[in-house]
């Protein structure tokens, strides 16, 4: 259920989660989740009111950053010469037309080549390169994935039943009940220690499965660097896309 408060003409509204053994409010803004806002059930509409308020500057200042990054992102077209990003680096993309009925993409010498049929438009051309990238970004990357994966069992003795490269829109990441880890195909546009992050901390979940400070102190022994790598991806995940 999504609670709302008024700042001056401008209606914040934001999710509250309750939880018994937490000592203070947070309040975290993100891009696709929204306002969300962790108090103690102590905590009264009166007083989470006053918080939320007091807060209210700092929330909208995050959300306009946030509008500014996401009207910076634009698509792809897929013409030669536009770079198409992988692990943090941009390589260039060349599309050749030529008679053929099966259109490819593959990536060799530091650059991406397409090869589409000689008969296609420019809104042809986009649509079947942009999911020509997608099934390159899933193949690759689940290979780099259960290369890291190796690395990363070593170090936590955790291991998933599968990870799967899929499309979600709204998160990085997720880990099932049956310890399936999903990762959304965009991260591997990312740079790797970023991917790494994603995977560490829904490797993360298959110990601790929610977040909870228990969460968040077993993270930390991983990879001690967690929350920098966590502000990059808060900061440039909107610009992880086609």
């Amino acid at each position: 259920m999504l609670h709302h408060i008024k700042y001056g003409t401008t209606t914040i509204e934001y999710k509250l989660i309750i939880k018994p053994n937490k000592k203070d409010v947070s309040i975290t803004v993100d891009l696709h989740e929204g306002v969300q806002v962790i108090a103690p059930e102590s905590v009264s509409q009166k007083q989470l009111d006053k918080i939320m308020y007091q807060k209210a500057p700092w929330i909208l200042k995050k959300q306009y950053a946030f509008r500014e990054m996401e009207d910076e992102v634009t698509p792809l077209e897929f013409l030669s010469g536009e770079k198409i990003r992988y692990l943090g680096r941009a390589y260039r993309l060349k599309v050749i037309k030529q008679n053929t009925h099966q259109p490819s993409l593959l990536f060799k010498n530091g650059r991406f080549i397409a090869t589409l049929p000689s008969g296609h438009n420019q809104e042809q051309q986009t649509e079947e390169l942009k999911l020509l990238c997608i099934d390159w970004y899933k193949a690759q990357g689940t290979s780099k994935l259960k290369e890291r994966l190796k690395h990363y069992n070593k170090l936590t003795e955790l291991t998933p039943s599968s990870v799967v490269l899929k499309d979600q829109e709204k998160r990085w990441g997720s880990c099932t009940k049956k310890g399936e880890l999903l990762i959304n195909w965009r991260i591997m546009m990312a740079p790797l220690r970023i991917v790494d992050y994603v995977l560490v901390h829904e490797m993360a979940h298959l110990k601790v499965p929610d977040h909870s400070e228990a969460f968040w102190s077993y993270l930390r022994s991983i990879m001690p660097d967690y929350e920098e790598r966590k502000e990059w991806l808060r900061i440039n995940g909107p610009r992880l896309n086609l």
